[in-house]
């Protein structure tokens, strides 16, 4: 195949998380391609844009679908926003398709060093529809000089927005939310932020609400370039229709070049600056910043994975590392002497500080700092140890201090599985194995999948020791 030119072929799988690997047959054999974006069993036509190494093309065109893929997607928006790429298949098939993915990643390192590891398939989400309890919404428009819009990029495009007031993995309070702030600045001719120029007023509407409570917190991100009556704009927020309650509402300017969700300075137009969420029997004050993760009921899923692997072997120090808002601590907090969290963001071990005491947990210590930095400096030794890493897994220079400790167990969680194989490759090379695994559904409709493996110090290198 040559760069530039188009080609038809058949995808024969998907690799994590979205990699098509597309068939193109000739009279001079079968050629491959990996074509972001394909689904198994579709004919797609692409145009070849990489050579080097392995053959990547530009997704044109479904030719033919997939016969497993629903005749009319369940979401209007679908095609046209990038935020859902799995919607056109049952979720079923969605399932099977990430636990094949999972495995065969998994596979790809265990099948040799530890073929009698079990693997335990994919736990689904209690919920697929209006699951999500987070949404950062972007201002812009979805063409050159259209009206305004405000929702989710367009597929494929880091400028184009699309107006997403149908969104099926949503509560409808966010929809409802979402169309009154439109539509209030639609009238006022309100401008949005551009990222080429710098220049506008509006960047982002971020909306919470929690699944146990029902409570609201709604925080709009504009520039200083402009002002406008906001205060208008909370009167007719809190006249909504919700089936929610608002608990507060929140105007955050941020200046910065930078795309991402911050603040500079604020100001409360109306209540308070945190709501409260309930997860497993605890108890979570939740501010505009904190992490938490977006799929309560399927947090608790994926955290009941976790303490079935952790055990419940009692008086244990446990390390929690990359413990966010330390969920995962508190929750581990019953079956042990003390936990110890070490998280980099101050604001998140500041929060973690804070639902301990709510939850009259007083054998949790939560410390802020990078791993790399804090590890040596813990006290004692750990009888287990927990990892919960960001998206590109543990910094390579902190994985020797982990396995340092020689704990005989680990737990490590990762919500994307690429760059869990290589923390594992480290791990296995110094002398522990993998006992079990699982993948666990956080994120319906999307590619997304998180992972829990639980790891061993081999009998042998024990008994060196």
């Amino acid at each position: 195949m040559k760069k530039g030119c188009e080609y038809t072929g058949y995808t024969k799988r998907t690799e994590f998380p979205n990699k098509g690997i597309v068939a193109v047959t000739s009279e001079n054999g079968t050629e491959y391609a990996v074509v972001k974006g394909a689904l198994p069993g579709q004919v797609v036509r692409f145009a070849v844009n990489k050579t080097r190494k392995k053959t990547e093309g530009r997704l044109l065109e479904v030719v033919t679908p997939s016969p497993a893929e629903l005749a009319v997607p369940d979401c209007r928006h679908f095609g046209a926003c990038g935020g859902c790429s799995l919607r056109s298949l049952p979720y079923e098939t969605q399932l099977a398709l990430k636990e094949e993915q999972v495995r065969s990643l998994l596979d790809s390192v265990l099948a040799d060093t530890c073929p009698e590891y079990v693997f335990e398939g994919i736990r689904r989400s209690p919920v697929t529809e209006g699951y999500r309890n987070k949404m950062e919404f972007y201002f812009g428009d979805e063409y050159k000089d259209a009206p305004l819009a405000l929702g989710l990029h367009k597929k494929g495009s880091f400028y184009d927005i699309v107006t997403v007031d149908g969104c099926r993995i949503v509560h409808e309070d966010f929809l409802r939310i979402l169309s009154c702030t439109l539509s209030y600045f639609t009238e006022l001719h309100a401008s949005y932020y551009h990222k080429q120029t710098h220049m506008g007023y509006l960047r982002h509407l971020v909306v919470r609400r929690a699944a146990a409570t029902g409570n609201i917190l709604i925080n709009l991100v504009t520039t200083s370039q402009e002002t406008f009556p906001l205060a208008a704009l909370a009167e007719a927020l809190l006249s909504l229709p919700l089936d929610g309650r608002i608990a507060g509402i929140r105007h955050s300017v941020n200046d910065s070049p930078a795309d991402t969700v911050r603040a500079d300075s604020f100001e409360m137009l109306y209540g308070r600056d945190d709501i409260f969420e309930e997860l497993l029997g605890l108890r979570f004050r939740i501010s505009a910043f904190s992490f938490f993760q977006t799929n309560t009921r399927g947090a608790e899923v994926l955290y009941e994975v976790v303490r079935e692997y952790a055990g419940a072997s009692h008086n244990r120090l446990i390390f929690d590392l990359y413990s966010g808002t330390g969920t995962i601590a508190q929750l581990l907090a019953p079956v042990a002497e003390k936990v110890i969290g070490v998280e980099i963001v101050e604001e998140a071990v500041a929060a973690a500080k804070e639902n301990a005491a709510l939850n009259h947990l007083d054998n949790c210590e939560f410390i802020a700092g990078d791993v790399l930095s804090v590890v040596d400096t813990l006290p004692g030794k750990p009888d287990l140890i927990i990892l919960d890493p960001p998206r590109d897994g543990i910094h390579p220079k902190a994985l020797p201090k982990i396995i340092g400790f020689g704990v005989p167990e680990i737990v490590y969680v990762s919500c994307k599985p690429t760059s869990l194989i290589r923390d594992l490759e480290v791990f296995l090379q110094n002398g522990y194995r993998v006992v079990k695994a699982c993948a666990v559904d956080m994120f319906p409709g999307t590619v997304h999948v998180e992972t829990i493996v639980l790891l061993s110090r081999k009998e042998s290198n024990l008994k060196e020791e």
